[in-house]
């Protein structure tokens, strides 16, 4: 069920699992946002057309708890897929997009998904991620798990003249991890950019384990003390949908497939 322009607002669930959508048609500026519990999306697009030169402009916003999208795409440029808050489950999902296109401060988990990195405007860096948690006690973060990260078709002929990154730090706790990723050769061998000066770089947690592809090397990652190469399965473990989102427990009954463990 594709949904064009600037057109929809999911304005909530009653009841886990009980999907409720409602779809506001207006050219100009729209609201793509997902609040309730429960909400489930499948085959849908969510697309926000205004371009790279609208800087941000999100496709989808979702704060709804125990959500889950499963063969969605969400196509933008920058902002494009804001997980906004609570607990969510992305498989088999399409994200497109330049700068911080998968952002917020959800429980978020994304499996088996293909995210393409988009041509930016001139002088602009891509970076995939830019997770926003301000306490240490929060149990948030932003997981890719067994997902591609690729150039998409108008970024790959020139993808040498831009620079790419796994993520940024939007806030000083920023929590962010790739596993068992293919990742192309689009991604700068620093692998990921500062906010703003030393901002969060000693607090912030980013690890990558076990990730594979021309820009999966950790050898020339940054040097950071909140970086960390992950070599325990103990330790990346606690990142999986059954670990990080007690997915077991919620995402079974949604007749949607998924991989509890590593």
């Amino acid at each position: 069920m594709p949904i064009s322009w600037w057109r929809e607002m999911v304005l909530g669930t009653i009841g886990l699992f009980l999907k409720l959508w409602l779809q506001l048609l207006s050219k100009g500026m729209g609201l793509r946002a997902v609040s309730g519990d429960g909400f489930i999306a499948r085959d849908m697009t969510f697309e926000n057309t205004a371009g790279a030169h609208k800087h941000q402009a999100v496709a989808l916003r979702s704060g709804s708890d125990f959500s889950i999208f499963y063969r969605c795409s969400f196509k933008g440029y920058q902002d494009t897929l804001y997980v906004h808050s609570q607990r969510q489950f992305y498989r088999d999902c399409d994200i497109y997009g330049t700068i911080d296109f998968i952002f917020g401060d959800a429980v978020a988990v994304l499996q088996n998904c293909n995210i393409y990195v988009r041509k930016p405007m001139p002088n602009q860096k891509n970076t995939v991620t830019a997770q926003g948690r301000s306490d240490p006690n929060e149990n948030t973060g932003i997981i890719i798990h067994n997902s591609y990260v690729r150039a998409f078709s108008d970024l790959r002929p020139v993808q040498d003249s831009y620079r790419s990154y796994l993520g940024r730090p939007w806030r000083k706790y920023s929590r962010t991890v790739f596993m068992k990723c293919t990742i192309e050769g689009l991604i700068d061998p620093a692998g990921w950019l500062p906010w703003s000066g030393t901002f969060g770089l000693s607090t912030l947690y980013y690890g990558e384990y076990m990730n594979t592809g021309s820009g999966a090397s950790t050898n020339g990652r940054v040097k950071w003390p909140g970086f960390h190469v992950i070599t325990s399965p103990a330790e990346a473990g606690k990142f999986s949908v059954g670990k990080f989102l007690a997915g077991e427990s919620w995402i079974t009954a949604a007749g949607v497939p998924f991989t509890a463990g590593l």
